[in-house]
C-alpha cells in the first residue's frame, strides 16, 4: 500500500466537507486501483450533478491522491466553498475572457508537477434531457496531448437522482446509489506529434468523451445516442 498524497491545511478542510457529502448516495467505485499512486493523471469525466466534485474528490482522495480541479471561476466567488477550492489546489477557468489561457496553464503547470487533474470536459452539467455526455470542449485534448500523463475516462451516475441541477430538485431519501468507474488509460500514440490542428483537437475530444460515454452505458446497462448532444441541435436518437 502506497502513502498517501499529503495536501495540507485546505485538503483536509475539503476532505471534512465532502465526506459527509458522500453519505448521502451508496457509493460504489470501480477501477480505482487504475489512479496511478504517485506522479501525474489527467482524470476525465462526465458531469450531472452539483455533487459530482465532492463525490468525485472524495473517490480521488480514497485512493491515496490529491484531486485538482478544472471548475468555473465563479466557483471560487462562492463564501467559504470558494476557498476551500483554492487552497486545496483548485484551477479556475475562465471562459470568454483574456484570462482563458491562464486555466489550461495552470493545469499544465499541475500535470508538469505530477498531480493527478480532474476535467469535465463538457464545462457545466449536461443538459441532454436523459443525462448521457454533450458534445465537449477541445480543452482536454490539448492538455492530453501536450503533457506525458496517462489520461483515463471515468464515469459517474447517480448523483443526478440525489440533485438535480436543472430541475432543482433534492432527493436524498430514499437513498440513492452512486456508481463510479474508472477505465484503462487511453493509447494517444497515434495522435502525438502530430501538428495540433483544431481538427485534431475535435477528434482527440471525442475519442476520451466516447470511452467516457461508454463507461457511462456500463453503468446504466443502456445504450448510448449515436451522438454527443449539441443543445439547441436536432439529434440522430439511433443507438450504437
Amino acid at each position: 500500500m502506497g502513502k498517501r498524497e499529503k495536501g495540507g491545511f485546505w485538503v483536509g478542510a475539503a476532505a471534512a466537507a465532502f465526506y459527509p457529502m458522500t453519505w448521502l448516495g451508496k457509493r460504489t467505485y470501480v477501477g480505482g486501483e487504475k489512479l496511478p499512486r504517485t506522479g501525474a493523471a489527467l482524470l476525465v469525466m462526465n458531469h450531472v450533478s452539483h455533487l459530482d466534485p465532492p463525490n468525485d474528490a472524495v473517490f480521488v482522495h480514497r485512493n491515496k491522491r490529491v484531486p485538482r480541479f478544472m471548475a468555473k471561476d465563479s466557483l471560487f466567488k462562492v463564501p467559504i466553498f470558494g476557498r476551500i477550492l483554492k487552497g486545496s489546489g483548485g484551477i479556475p477557468v475562465y471562459r470568454g475572457s483574456s484570462e482563458a489561457k491562464d486555466s489550461l496553464r495552470a493545469a499544465h503547470e499541475a500535470l508538469k508537477e505530477g498531480k493527478v487533474v480532474v476535467i469535465y470536459p463538457e464545462g457545466t452539467i449536461s443538459k441532454d434531457p436523459t443525462g448521457w455526455p454533450m458534445r465537449a470542449r477541445t480543452g482536454v485534448a490539448r492538455l492530453a496531448l501536450e503533457n506525458d500523463a496517462p489520461v483515463l475516462p471515468a464515469a459517474r451516475w447517480g448523483t443526478n437522482d440525489i440533485w438535480d441541477g436543472y430541475t432543482k430538485k433534492f432527493r436524498p431519501l430514499p437513498r440513492k446509489h452512486v456508481r463510479t468507474v474508472v477505465g484503462d488509460p487511453v493509447d494517444l500514440s497515434p495522435y502525438r506529434g502530430k501538428p495540433i490542428t483544431n481538427q485534431l483537437l475535435r477528434e482527440v475530444t471525442d475519442l476520451l468523451m466516447t470511452q467516457v460515454r461508454d463507461l457511462l452505458a456500463e453503468i446504466r446497462e443502456e445504450q448510448p445516442p449515436a451522438e454527443f448532444f449539441r443543445p439547441g441541435a436536432k439529434r440522430d436518437e439511433t443507438a450504437i
